[in-house]
């Protein structure tokens, strides 16, 4: 499995802030639909502008991308029955806006390099369940549906636009 190392292709900038290495996840039902959350601000609701993406998060120290995007998955919708489908060719990165980085993160990442992964999903809808996490882990959406892949870009904030794009178009094959 890749692994955020030097001559894994974990893009490493020359100077500033460091990336945060990530994964993020595209869930494809029996339909070809992805799976898309509305992100929770916090306040149980979704007040943000663009509220959808795919689930996202973390590797921690040690962790393979595949296996920290199974934890993810399943940390953010309580979903298990997945097989798993391809890896994406390459690390892809965004960097936050100033005032992003600033707030969220502390002045710590440029942004993230995240490894997708892309699973089928092979449970009932009734699986999902986004609103009681497993293991108490904190609410991340409030709602969620199935979309049609090339509709994802254009509903993802603006600064992840381009990594959705380079997503969607890398496991196209998937969805068709």
């Amino acid at each position: 499995m890749t692994k955020f190392e030097p001559g894994s292709g974990f893009p490493v900038p020359s100077d500033g802030l460091p990336y945060r290495p990530c994964v993020g996840i595209m869930l494809i039902n029996r339909d070809g639909l992805v799976w898309i959350g509305s992100r929770d601000d916090g306040a149980g609701t979704s007040a943000y502008e663009y509220t959808w993406q795919m689930p996202q998060g973390g590797i921690d120290k040690g962790e393979a991308p595949e296996p920290a995007a199974r934890r993810e998955l399943y940390e953010e919708t309580s979903v298990k029955s997945v097989t798993f489908l391809e890896e994406a060719p390459e690390w892809f990165a965004y960097d936050y806006p100033e005032d992003i980085a600033r707030k969220s993160r502390k002045g710590k990442y440029r942004g993230q390099a995240q490894r997708w992964v892309a699973y089928r999903f092979d449970g009932p809808d009734a699986e999902i369940d986004v609103i009681n996490p497993p293991d108490g882990h904190e609410v991340e959406f409030r709602s969620w549906r199935w979309e049609r892949a090339d509709r994802l870009p254009g509903l993802i904030v603006p600064f992840k636009r381009p990594v959705y794009e380079r997503v969607v178009a890398a496991f196209s094959h998937l969805t068709a």
